[in-house]
């Protein structure tokens, strides 16, 4: 039984034998599909341009901007996805969080969430109740960038609980996460009641884009670096799981001339999971646990080599990464060697999707990232 519209780009057809699909779920293509986190933004002058006053927040809810700038690396790096343009916070503003992006800062939270009390008046919002209205704005901007995007696939985005318990314990940004450390130790029925509300708001965000017509969904925690590999199973992972849960039972059915190619028996629909992707950064100690928690492919930044972090899962899981971005500014030699030694060390895994180690630097030459797609479409192992 599958459940995803008939009309979705997986159903239809369009995006299931895409090269990132096929990597996402195991099948090395004999060319390695390449996008980059952040691969949408600042450092395009275009998008500079699009959003010369209008505000972050108000640019990701804004239906026609966002599948714009969702577009604009597609068509001028020529990489095999779309990611969402969004940002982790924006969930908890549509159920009414006050938050807003301050410029050089990120964002910031009106009111702290750090007792018991404050989390249920945060859970006041059900994320059960969040129905269509709330995520129209979302799921209208993906219409419109997969409509564009035809046979290019895209990804759905959405920040992992934690991250988003973080910031919510912090108030903002920080460097040591230590006021959500010392919750989730200090008041454990605050921290669960915290992480269970945040994975659901996560999780409904992810669903309204798949639902509506992405063909991945990447899981992206930025702080789950600063925990031990104990508190991340113990207090974390759960929740991860939960959120990952709202989009782990959307299926579909190859189409009838590939499902031919793979069932036993001629005519035997095969069933097809949305591919999954769960990513941190500084998770070199957690990469099993992230997996575990329900993710098709994992995601790693450039703190360990590809090769060593496949071992730690097995060379069972599809990999994604993990490009330093540092290398972007280095000379063309250094980093063209530095990209086909990632590709390289990806072999150790059942597939590879070559991406950063983290975002894309504002300052990036957006003339490199176009290289750097040929060059991974270009390159194959010896």
């Amino acid at each position: 039984m599958t459940n995803l519209p008939a009309a979705h780009p997986l159903s239809a057809g369009l995006t299931g034998s895409s090269r990132l699909v096929r990597a996402y779920q195991a099948d090395r293509p004999e060319v390695t599909p390449v996008w980059f986190m952040r691969q949408a933004g600042r450092s395009l002058p275009e998008y500079r341009e699009l959003r010369v006053g209008t505000r972050m927040l108000d640019a990701c809810l804004d239906p026609a901007m966002a599948s714009e700038i969702t577009l604009q690396p597609v068509r001028r790096h020529g990489v095999d996805a779309g990611i969402f343009f969004s940002d982790i916070v924006v969930p908890l503003k549509l159920a009414g969080v006050e938050v807003e992006i301050q410029p050089g800062k990120g964002p910031v939270f009106e009111q702290p969430v750090r007792t018991l009390d404050d989390v249920k008046r945060l859970a006041e919002v059900d994320p059960a109740s969040l129905g269509a209205d709330t995520f129209a704005a979302i799921t209208e901007a993906v219409r419109l960038t997969t409509d564009e995007l035809g046979e290019t696939p895209l990804i759905g985005f959405a920040g992992a609980p934690f991250t988003l318990a973080a910031y919510l314990v912090e108030g903002g940004p920080s460097k040591d996460h230590i006021r959500a450390r010392t919750l989730m130790h200090a008041d454990p029925e605050a921290w669960a009641a915290l992480m269970d509300w945040t994975a659901d708001i996560s999780g409904a965000f992810l669903r309204a884009q798949v639902l509506a017509g992405a063909s991945a969904a990447q899981l992206f925690d930025s702080w789950a670096g600063s925990l031990s590999l104990h508190d991340y199973a113990t207090h974390v992972a759960p929740a991860s799981a939960r959120a990952l849960s709202h989009v782990r039972d959307l299926t579909y059915a190859l189409p009838t001339t590939e499902a031919l190619d793979e069932a036993e028996e001629a005519g035997e629909p095969i069933i097809r999971n949305v591919p999954l992707v769960h990513f941190g950064v500084g998770t070199g100690e957690l990469l099993k646990a992230m997996h575990d928690a329900g993710a098709d492919t994992v995601g790693v930044d450039y703190r360990i080599p590809l090769d060593e972090a496949s071992r730690r899962l097995g060379h069972v899981v599809p990999v994604q990464g993990n490009v330093d971005p540092a290398m972007l500014d280095a000379p063309w030699e250094v980093l063209s060697a530095h990209v086909a030694d990632v590709l390289h060390r990806g072999l150790e895994a059942p597939a590879h999707v070559l991406n950063l180690g983290h975002g894309v630097p504002p300052e990036t030459d957006p003339a490199v990232l176009t290289r750097v797609v040929e060059f991974v479409h270009e390159w194959r192992a010896a």
